[in-house]
């Protein structure tokens, strides 16, 4: 595990080291209003983030200025939508493009492998970016295609780092799954289990013979988005590299590095 991610390790290990207090309270409001889902008194808040008064008072005012906070006639706090309306402004397909653009393309450059990155859309699998290894032959998956959320590689990493309802309720509408016998499912959901603690994907031969796919997620599993990134590759005479699982520790670092930059690691 990335020591930066460890949840035992000190909130204050974690915090950057040019730490802005003011922009940390209120980023702290905020995330706990988001979490609570309900409204919260200044009472409440405080207690909480282990705050006094004097110092969510001002806070809790500029805040509610700015129309990010409403205050109910019960005197408790909530998130009114311009975080949600500011989130709106951009969609998170182009930032998330825009972050992938150069890890990606210095992945390949260092692997001359294909590989591409897919996102969940309504219920399949589409892929947002593609950048072709630079050999004469080489594996290509064309950029804004769908494909089968069930049936493909990245779709089962996709659905195996996604919350258990998230992935129960898509399941529950596609036809490749229902169409599976009782056992055939379970066996499904135990192959998505493994792949959720392995933290990774392999396939061979799974939509034509001699294709091989390596996918890691990207993103955090409990966050709004999520992708995934996947080395597609033809196995072969001029194949480049014979195990592609010598490539893993590549793809993981490119994988974290976009959502470094997404800010959705």
């Amino acid at each position: 595990m990335n020591p930066a991610s460890d949840p035992a390790e000190p909130e204050t290990e974690r915090r950057p080291k040019y730490a802005v207090p003011a922009v940390e309270k209120a980023l702290d409001v905020l995330e706990l209003l988001s979490a609570q889902a309900v409204p919260m008194t200044q009472a409440q808040l405080c207690r909480a983030l282990g705050r006094e008064p004097s110092e969510l008072f001002r806070l809790l005012s500029a805040l509610e200025a700015r129309g990010y906070l409403r205050r109910e006639e019960s005197g408790g706090y909530v998130l009114t939508l311009k975080l949600f309306e500011l989130s709106r402004t951009h969609s998170p397909h182009e930032q998330l493009l825009r972050a992938a653009t150069a890890p990606m393309r210095e992945l390949v450059d260092s692997i001359r492998e294909s590989c591409h990155l897919s996102v969940l859309h309504r219920d399949q699998l589409l892929v947002l970016a593609q950048v072709d290894a630079p050999t004469s032959i080489r594996l290509s998956v064309e950029a804004g295609s769908l494909h089968s959320a069930v049936d493909t590689l990245s779709g089962q990493v996709l659905l195996a780092n996604s919350p258990d309802d998230e992935r129960d309720e898509l399941l529950s509408r596609r036809a490749e799954f229902l169409r599976k016998s009782a056992d055939e499912r379970a066996t499904f959901i135990a192959m998505l289990g493994r792949m959720r603690q392995d933290g990774w994907g392999y396939a061979e031969n799974a939509r034509f013979v001699g294709g091989r796919d390596l996918s890691v997620p990207v993103g955090n599993p409990l966050g709004r988005t999520r992708a995934v990134l996947t080395i597609a590759s033809l196995k072969g005479t001029h194949t480049v590299h014979g195990d592609l699982f010598e490539l893993l520790p590549g793809l993981r670092k490119c994988a974290e590095d976009i959502g470094r930059i997404a800010g959705i690691g």
